[in-house]
This record gives C-alpha cells, sequence and structure tokens, in this order.
C-alpha cells in the first residue's frame, strides 16, 4: 500500500496492534462471553500500550492522533478476532464530545481515564419509540435552581453495566417540539433515578445491551457537556466517530471470517485438488477481499475529512464507510462460512456466531435505507419522503 494511502507510521500501528490481537484471539473473546465477563486483561493490555486513547489529547494523557488511528486499532484488534466494542463508545463517541465540547473540568475529570482505560463512559442516544429518528428524541431535560432533571428512556445502550458514567442525549423542555435541539449530560452510574435493565440478546457478546429509564434524575450544572444552545453540532461530532469505527469494527470482523475461509480453502481436500482451487469458491472469497478493500479506503477517507475539522465532509464519508463496510461484512461473513461447508457451522471453527454479529454492522448504529435516505437527500438532492 502506498505511503500517500497509509503512513509509515500508521503501518507499524496495524503491524503493534495486530500482535496485540493475536495473543488474546476470538477463543478468548468467545470464552469471555460465554462466561459472563469481560475482556478486561486486553482491555488493560490495550491501554497500557496507548491504544485505548490514541486519539485523545496528549495534554490529558492520550496520544494526539484522531479518529484515524483509533479506527486502525479497532480494525486490526477486530482482524485477530478479538475487537473491543467499548472503543466505539468510550474513546471514540464520549472521549471525543467531551474533548471538542467539555469544559476544562470535564476533561480533566475524564479523558485521562478514557485514555487509559482506567474509566469508561457508555453513550445514550436510541429511544424506544424513536428508532433511528434523533429527532424524536423525548427525553428532556428541564431547569431547577442551578440543577437539571432529566427524565426519559433508552434502549440497546452498550457497556451500561461497566462504565462509569453514560452520556445521554437528551432535549430542553422548551425544545420538545420543532427541530432537534440535544443537550448532552455526564449521568454517573449510581445516580438515584438512574435505572437500567439488561437486554436479552440472541447474539452472543461480552458487552451486553441495555434499557435504561431516567426517573427524574437530579444532574449539578456541571454535568452538561457543551452549550445547551448548540445544536447539533456537538451530537454529529460523536456520532460521525461512531460510524467510522463501526465500519472499522465490521472490516475487521470481515477480514478475520475471510482469512479463515482462505486457509481452509488451501487445505480442505475434496477431489484431486484443494477446494480453493476451484472458481466457485475462489471467486467470492476474491469479491469479498475486494469489497472489504473498498470499504476500508473510504473508511480511512472519512477518518482524514473528520480528523482535518470537516464534520460536513466527514458527515457525507462516514455514512458512506459504514453502509460499504456492512454490506461487505455480512457478504464476507457468509461467503466464509459457506466455504466451510458443514464445518462452518461448528463452534469449534468459531465463525457460526459472526453470522449473527455481523449483522449488527447493518443495523446499528443507524440502518442502513436510513444512510441511503442520508445520501439521496444530502448528496443526491432528492425531496425527503418524510
Amino acid at each position: 500500500m502506498s505511503s500517500v494511502i497509509e503512513s509509515s507510521e500508521h503501518k507499524a500501528l496495524r503491524t503493534a496492534v495486530a500482535a496485540l490481537g493475536q495473543k488474546y484471539g476470538r477463543e478468548y473473546l468467545t470464552r469471555v462471553a460465554r462466561e459472563g465477563g469481560h475482556p478486561d486483561e486486553l482491555w488493560a493490555d490495550a491501554a497500557k500500550l496507548g491504544y485505548l486513547g490514541v486519539n485523545l489529547p496528549e495534554e490529558y494523557g492520550g496520544g494526539g492522533g484522531g479518529i484515524t488511528e483509533l479506527s486502525i486499532v479497532l480494525e486490526e484488534l477486530g482482524a485477530a478476532g478479538s475487537p473491543l466494542l467499548m472503543m466505539v463508545v468510550s474513546p471514540a463517541i464520549c472521549g471525543t464530545v467531551i474533548s471538542r465540547f467539555g469544559t476544562e473540568a470535564q476533561k480533566r475529570a475524564w479523558l485521562p481515564g478514557l485514555a487509559d482505560g482506567s474509566r469508561t463512559m457508555a453513550f445514550g442516544i436510541t429511544e424506544p419509540d424513536a428508532g433511528s429518528n434523533s429527532h424524536r428524541i423525548t427525553t428532556t431535560a428541564r431547569r431547577d435552581g442551578d440543577d437539571w432533571i432529566l427524565t426519559g428512556r433508552k434502549v440497546f445502550i452498550s457497556g451500561v453495566d461497566i462504565a462509569d458514567a453514560t452520556l445521554i442525549v437528551g432535549r430542553t423542555e422548551d425544545a420538545r417540539s420543532g427541530r432537534l435541539k440535544p443537550c448532552l449530560f455526564i449521568v454517573p452510574r449510581d445516580t438515584p433515578g438512574f435505572s437500567r435493565t439488561v437486554i436479552d440478546m440472541e447474539l452472543q457478546a461480552a458487552e451486553k445491551q441495555f434499557e435504561l429509564v431516567l426517573d427524574e434524575v437530579r444532574l449539578p450544572s456541571s454535568a452538561l457537556v457543551g452549550d445547551e444552545d448548540a445544536g447539533l453540532l456537538q451530537l454529529f461530532a460523536g456520532l460521525n466517530p461512531e460510524r467510522i469505527m463501526t465500519a472499522a469494527f465490521a472490516i475487521g470482523m470481515g477480514r478475520y471470517a475471510l482469512a479463515k475461509a482462505v486457509d481452509y480453502a488451501k487445505t480442505r481436500q475434496v477431489w484431486k485438488d484443494p477446494i480453493g482451487a476451484h472458481q466457485a469458491i475462489a471467486h467470492p472469497l476474491a469479491a469479498a477481499h475486494v469489497e472489504l478493500e473498498l470499504a476500508g479506503l473510504m473508511m480511512r477517507k472519512a477518518a482524514l475529512l473528520y480528523d482535518s475539522g470537516d464534520d460536513m465532509g466527514a458527515g457525507e464519508a462516514a455514512n458512506m464507510a459504514k453502509y460499504a463496510a456492512g454490506e461487505a461484512c455480512v457478504r464476507a461473513v457468509d461467503q466464509s462460512v459457506h466455504t466451510l461447508g458443514g464445518n462452518g457451522l461448528t463452534r469449534e471453527y468459531g465463525l457460526a456466531s459472526l453470522i449473527t454479529a455481523s449483522r449488527v454492522a447493518r443495523i446499528a448504529p443507524v440502518s442502513r435505507e436510513m444512510i441511503l435516505n442520508f445520501i439521496s437527500h444530502q448528496t443526491l438532492g432528492l425531496p425527503k419522503s418524510y
């Protein structure tokens, strides 16, 4: 790969992170999830090597890089079979929002911990009745003296049980109708009125999903991140990195599955030659590789735009990257399982569970249909249907 596409420093980062990922591998992550635990050892090692906070400012203990570097870390961990989902949420979304819009006190309170892995944050935006439509957020924040009172519900929020706090997206009470005017609050895990219920997922993962209830949650004024009147800017400062990191998650998963299938196709012999010699096996695997590479290029474009401060350009590219990566991941996993035949469905080969996991990249954090809506409206200028 040309240095124009990826620098020697980034290549070195890939190599180093890949080595860490291979030290743990998919077997480790599968065992942790099956036992109901969390990948604490991998998280601690990644933090000690400076990978978790690579995107955060140096003055607060981070690496001084950007989403470009953080996406490389997640992709390579995923390609080794051991991705850390909370990287999407804690350093990428919450760390970015606090870095860009937090007060000095908030930065000092949270960024060093997010960088060294000693603290984590969850992110609460999705609501039961809003789905992908963030404009229908009903979680409200009202003033009560110097305090804020939050009331509402959230659903499919990752890792709330292990997060020290959740960055909650609400709207001020006087903005319940009309255009969304989001406001973001840091809600510590044990705050009175802030309760969680685990969602029983078919997907087996170490990071559990939760429904949250905020029942008259009282917060000090210092819990507000940024300006209550800042509007969409500070929200999308977190959502664009989320889409880029979801693309990295998907590409890593697709690469892992594809590598397993290629290795199998090189050695599995049914007739005279290994099955990989047959074009019906080889061509779909080659096509999966092409799609993953293309998605990776768009992801790097999105990260470059975001890190350069082009929020508008990054929004379009981040959505495209997430769409492309989700599609490429699902097809790569499907073809890899199919290549192994019956073995692809066994626990021994470890691919069957990816059939469910790969669908996440199409669904979360925003569905592929909503991305196509964004592209058709924002890029192509077509009229809205809603």
